[in-house]
């Protein structure tokens, strides 16, 4: 097991690494709406959501992947009503890309914010 870390995202904000590596796989780390260098976007959903795939790009990335090979994401959402927005943000990130998904309405997140994501990828 390797853990992977990158200037490119936030550093973690807690115990917790960006990634692990294992197996062949990248296991990234629920990602919010920091920039790399730590700044909170307290922004709408399309900024927030923008700024999440962006960092999971980058970590998977640094990990020797990309989102090209993503294989699982777990979407967290403070409003459920937000759906809509990310779906098609989303849709345009990963293109014909379509990995197994599963999106979760939650009470709250860190930081407060509207969207949290982590990812599971192919090396």
């Amino acid at each position: 097991m390797k853990t992977v870390s990158t200037t490119n995202a936030p550093e973690a904000i807690g115990p917790y690494s960006q990634a692990v590596i294992a197996n062949g796989f990248i296991f990234t780390s629920g990602q919010i709406a920091l920039t790399s260098g730590g700044k909170f976007l307290d922004e709408d959903i399309k900024v927030q959501t923008e700024q999440v795939l962006k960092n999971l790009s980058e970590i998977l990335k640094s990990g020797g992947s990309s989102l090209d090979n993503v294989v699982k994401t777990t979407i967290f959402l403070a409003d459920i009503g937000d759906f809509a927005t990310v779906n098609e943000i989303y849709a345009k990130v990963f293109g014909a890309h379509k990995p197994a998904r599963s999106t979760v309405g939650v009470k709250s997140l860190p930081k407060n914010a509207k969207i949290e994501i982590e990812a599971v990828a192919i090396i």
